[in-house]
């Protein structure tokens, strides 16, 4: 089922960690309808960049969620947040890029290897963070660094 012309939901739900765990990953109706935003938050964002985005994570069910040590609150869990990368630019140019446009994200986060893009249900904060990975935890600094 495409969700937006370039991004299926089996993209948005796919996950190995899922898989090999035998963890139920299937969305309901509520949260396909915020995975379809999210689309098309990423169809705005691949225009952008102008080559193919890759999601390395979209939607997680709550059980996942704990079992990627996800946050209690994460955006995944609502269908409203992917972590994504592309071929065409490093993490880091992409997440500069983002930042810079005009596109109206809840919460932009650069992480080394990807680049975590969500949405809100109310209105977008543009918040944009760099994680710090350091003694198995994780910190956030403001701006892209």
């Amino acid at each position: 089922m495409n969700l937006s012309p370039h991004f299926s939901l089996a993209e948005l739900v796919a996950s190995q960690v899922a898989t090999g765990k035998g963890i139920d990953n299937a969305p309901a109706p509520a949260i396909v309808a915020n995975l379809t935003r999210l689309a098309m938050l990423l169809e705005q964002v691949r225009t952008l960049v102008g080559a193919p985005i890759a999601i390395s994570s979209g939607y997680r069910s709550p059980a996942l969620n704990k079992a990627v040590g996800g946050a209690g609150n994460s955006a995944h869990m609502l269908g409203l947040a992917a972590d994504i990368r592309t071929a065409k630019l490093a993490p880091k140019a992409l997440a500069l890029l983002i930042r810079q446009s005009d596109i109206a994200f809840d919460q932009l986060i650069y992480e080394g290897t990807w680049v975590h893009i969500g949405l809100s249900v109310g209105a977008p904060r543009r918040q944009v963070l760099t994680a710090k990975f350091a003694g198995g935890g994780v910190s956030y600094v403001a701006g892209i660094v």
